[in-house]
């Protein structure tokens, strides 16, 4: 079951709400990243959904076109997230939040159910590069942007191909309370194996400064690497995880389109 667009969607839908797998061999040939059918190995880290209709799937620049508006709907909800409920002074045009890291490097993780947009993340690996411009800490780090502090990192920021920066990671304020620990968990499940998918075993990235807690509550491991900051409201931390080992722990799920 495919992406349906708000617009599309019939009335009926609108009121119901480490193996590491290698790089594909042939870099030209373009596959669209499957969307997942609905997840049941999430009973004992989050909750039991058993008729969830949750879908996952991962866009790319090159392969947006192929989900019709769900690229255009997750930068949406992104704005409605960043600059209408957390007021952060972020680029927008059309209602759609976007910078400088939205480029054809990036993945766009979007949970989507009904079409609705659940949840979503970025990832974008440590070696990126686009003019002056590579991943948000590293660049902080060196006074490249100025909205994160210089100092967010104790040590130099890594840049390596087993390493992804995940960015504007948000969770929809539809999602209820009673779903909220399920959906986090499918996310970081859906943006672990993204990672591995390209070849990673590791993220980098600002999480809550109670993520030790968060984090063992589904059963992913994660160090802190800088200090505790407070930004636009938030505390934070910077942690890297190691997503290909919480991947592989968990049970395999079949996959459907």
């Amino acid at each position: 079951m495919g992406y349906l667009s708000r617009h599309a969607r019939p009335a009926s839908a609108r009121e119901l709400f480490p193996e590491i797998l290698p790089p594909a061999s042939d870099a030209k040939q373009v596959r669209p990243k499957a969307t997942s059918a609905p997840t049941h190995a999430l009973k004992d880290r989050g909750g039991d959904e058993r008729n969830d209709r949750i879908r996952s799937t991962v866009l790319s620049v090159k392969t947006a076109h192929l989900y019709g508006e769900l690229y255009a709907d997750f930068l949406t909800a992104r704005k409605h997230v960043f600059i209408d409920v957390k007021a952060w002074d972020l680029p927008q045009t059309d209602e759609m939040e976007f910078d400088q890291y939205d480029t054809p490097q990036s993945r766009s993780i979007v949970l989507h159910e009904y079409g609705k947009i659940l949840a979503g993340i970025r990832i974008l690996p440590t070696k990126a590069r686009c003019g002056c411009y590579s991943y948000m800490l590293r660049d902080a780090q060196l006074g490249v942007i100025n909205s994160i502090p210089p100092y967010v990192l104790y040590e130099e920021a890594p840049t390596a191909d087993f390493i992804w920066e995940a960015t504007r990671l948000f969770i929809s304020a539809d999602v209820p309370a009673a779903r909220r620990l399920t959906v986090q968990t499918r996310l970081m499940l859906e943006m672990a194996k993204a990672v591995v998918d390209e070849g990673a075993t590791h993220v980098i990235g600002i999480v809550p400064y109670v993520f030790r807690r968060w984090l063992d509550r589904i059963g992913m491991s994660a160090l802190p690497i800088g200090p505790k900051l407070t930004m636009d409201g938030d505390t934070s931390q910077a942690a890297i995880m190691h997503v290909a080992s919480f991947h592989d722990a968990l049970p395999r799920s079949s996959s459907g389109h």
